[in-house]
């Protein structure tokens, strides 16, 4: 849920994505370096994200944070 005083903003740049998630631009590129940039491309010099991709590479910075699981949701057990 958003806060209602503030407006979303289409485009966030990699200084205001890493403020927002509450990394470093370096810790930003490394979540890039891992999880997109894997198949040989380069990551380009300046990047843009949107709301989508702010909540993608929250969910990879927290989940490294964490003990490893291969659960995305935890579910409970059934009896």
């Amino acid at each position: 849920m958003s806060n209602a005083t503030r407006s979303a903003k289409e485009f966030y740049t990699e200084a205001e994505a890493a403020a927002i998630l509450g990394i470093s631009v370096v810790r930003l590129h490394r979540l890039l370096d891992e999880h997109i940039f894997t198949d040989g491309n380069r990551r380009p010099p300046q990047l843009e994200f949107t709301s989508g991709d702010l909540l993608l590479l929250s969910y990879w910075s927290n989940n490294a944070r964490k003990a490893p699981t291969h659960e995305v949701i935890p579910m409970p057990k059934r009896h």
